[in-house]
């Protein structure tokens, strides 16, 4: 009897501390070791919020759905080059448009989001299975992955022929919200891996800004594109780390509080490492930015703070239960909190003469911080992790994958880049009839001639 009442006051006080750490859990707690980042790199997030909300208004000069005050100042109508509606996409990805930003320089692909009444929205998210599409070296969301081939099998030679329109100095940049986000970071790995449709474009031209993303790629991918792909999350949104597969999260969202409780009670007691180990567990892409504007047991918003990293473990692995866990997933919440940070970083760097980072030192610790997450990755035994040796060398001095289609070709780029340990023994030694190592005079020869 008193052994069975000892097991039961365990028992009780386990489920006590578990519904603490849950109930307490705040988004804020997610990248609370993250640094704050800088309003260079945060600059481009408000205006692209508007970018994507001009897909919501046909007529951008009587607009119905424009954010308050500001309006789409920032967006010239005469700037839109092309508009895909309903009409002209079908069931197979959401509206687009391509805007040319000639203030930024910049060539946008903007993707809207998940249209709750419409059927063939959930259609793309639920056309996956775990483990369904490999690709890349890594897993994706096969109907995201479906949508961003599509788009880009229409929309291939427009941005080809903008690109060499407006020259060099303009920047290809990719961007959606929601359903939107995984199709524009699924894009982007397809435009890095296939740049000779696109004249060669350098890797650096290249960026990604996933609005609330999805869950579309493995973490090997997620780390390994990190340099071109960027994730806005904004302090409690559920998308991001919901660990499911969307298609069961949508085929029970008449129970979604309950099924969300059950996740947050598996994932307390899954250990990381066997998270890590399943290669088919996607993840939010590329670096993260999460803007946080509440904290816990304080009442109403705060001014917002944006904070940076390329995690590897602790990548938004948490669900967390707030009344604000759906209303953070809103593209208007975004555009409007990533407005108010970007306004405190401006108002913040006035104030700072010198800054004290400059710009260049900053582009090397975001190099050096990529290479960091690769070596992460690597250390934790992800699967399919990629190998700092692998990764070719851009001309502008980023690391990357090679531009071909397919991961597998990278055996090129290694013996292009430095002689391995087994060509060096092949080259200066060979083997007599012991079968022991001679010194290869032919060879030896050679290199003497040659210096």
């Amino acid at each position: 009897m008193s052994v069975s009442c000892g097991l039961e006051w365990v028992a009780c006080l386990g489920c006590t501390r578990w519904a603490w750490k849950r109930l307490t859990y705040i988004g804020a707690y997610d990248s609370e070791t993250w640094p704050p980042a800088s309003r260079d790199e945060f600059e481009a997030v408000p205006r692209l919020c508007r970018a994507v909300l001009a897909n919501y208004d046909e007529d951008l000069s009587n607009p119905k759905f424009a954010p308050p005050e500001r309006g789409y100042l920032d967006i010239d109508p005469r700037g839109i080059v092309k508009r895909a509606t309903y009409e002209d996409v079908g069931n197979a990805c959401p509206p687009y448009l391509i805007y040319v930003d000639e203030a930024h320089k910049e060539i946008i692909l903007a993707i809207r989001g998940l249209n709750l009444v419409r059927n063939a929205d959930y259609k793309v998210l639920m056309d996956n299975k775990l483990g369904m599409q490999m690709f890349d070296g890594g897993y994706v969301h096969h109907g995201l992955l479906k949508a961003a081939k599509f788009i880009l099998e229409r929309e291939t030679e427009t941005l080809r022929d903008l690109l060499r329109r407006y020259g060099p100095e303009y920047k290809l940049v990719l961007t959606g919200h929601s359903l939107g986000s995984g199709i524009a970071a699924l894009m982007t790995v397809l435009v890095v891996n296939n740049r000779k449709e696109f004249d060669n474009i350098p890797r650096s031209r290249v960026k990604c800004y996933a609005l609330a993303p999805a869950r579309c790629m493995s973490l090997n991918l997620a780390v390994k594109y990190a340099d071109v792909i960027n994730s806005v999350v904004l302090q409690d949104d559920f998308l991001p780390r919901t660990p499911t597969p969307l298609e069961y999260i949508f085929g029970s969202i008449f129970c979604l509080p309950c099924l969300l409780f059950l996740f947050c009670l598996r994932d307390t007691f899954k250990q990381d490492k066997r998270k890590f180990k399943d290669p088919r567990r996607l993840y939010a892409p590329g670096r993260m930015y999460h803007i946080v504007e509440r904290k816990f047991c304080r009442c109403g918003r705060f001014p917002p703070e944006v904070r940076t990293a390329i995690p590897v473990e602790g990548r938004f692995e948490h669900v967390v239960l707030s009344c604000s866990t759906t209303s953070d997933h809103a593209i208007a919440w975004i555009e409007r909190e990533s407005q108010k940070a970007l306004e405190l970083m401006m108002d913040g760097k006035k104030e700072m003469t010198p800054p004290p980072q400059q710009k260049m030192e900053r582009l090397q610790s975001f190099e050096e911080e990529h290479k960091n997450a690769l070596q992460r990755a690597k250390t934790l035994d992800v699967p399919h992790a990629a190998d700092l040796s692998e990764e070719e060398i851009q001309e502008d001095g980023s690391t990357g994958p090679p531009s071909d289609t397919h991961s597998e070709t990278t055996t090129e780029t290694k013996s292009a880049g430095r002689t391995s340990w087994d060509e060096l023994m092949d080259k200066l030694f060979t083997r007599d009839e012991d079968g022991k190592l001679v010194v290869n005079k032919d060879a030896m020869a050679r290199e003497i001639t040659v210096e």
